[in-house]
């Protein structure tokens, strides 16, 4: 059942069959950015490697390589302010880019996991974090593409009916 619910999403849209049969597929346009956004794709800016910058249109080799080497040097983008600043672009040259940044933030010496934006946690992303299963991240990310994005942690925790034992888990790793 859910081979074949994929193999329909992929005739109904060609970017979501080739963003899943291409792992290294570059969007082309910042509207293929937005459709990527509403499929859940994203690249995580304090991970990313060059060949996922270079999956952005707009970006050269040479601004990736640089984010790159900066966050290697231990740098963290919080926001994507943080990322014009260090590419010397105005904010407004990065904004089509931003329905697919995804800013989660690392703690190399605590080992505590990434804080995920709730409203752009991936289901995926949202599936390493304890206490949510494959089938509730997928839910949050369905119920968030229905009706919107969540206000806060008490909207979710609402909308999903969670249990407050949970909410009160993810509330060290899910900011709004």
């Amino acid at each position: 059942m859910l081979r074949r619910l994929q193999l329909l999403r992929a005739q109904l849209n060609p970017l979501a069959s080739r963003l899943s049969q291409d792992p290294a597929y570059r969007l082309r346009s910042y509207q293929e950015v937005e459709q990527a956004a509403r499929l859940g794709f994203a690249v995580d800016v304090n991970q990313a490697t060059v060949d996922d910058w270079l999956r952005l249109p707009g970006l050269s080799i040479r601004q990736a390589q640089g984010l790159v080497r900066l966050r290697q040097a231990g740098v963290q983008f919080h926001c994507l302010d943080d990322v014009a600043a260090a590419l010397g672009v105005a904010p407004t040259q990065l904004r089509p880019l931003a329905p697919v940044l995804s800013f989660c933030y690392y703690d190399e010496h605590s080992g505590t996991l990434p804080r995920l934006g709730l409203n752009q946690a991936t289901a995926g992303q949202l599936c390493g974090l304890p206490g949510i299963s494959p089938a509730l991240a997928q839910a949050l990310v369905q119920e968030r593409s229905r009706r919107g994005p969540y206000q806060d942690l008490a909207d979710l925790q609402r909308r999903l009916e969670l249990a407050p034992d949970l909410v009160q888990a993810l509330m060290y790793y899910l900011r709004p």
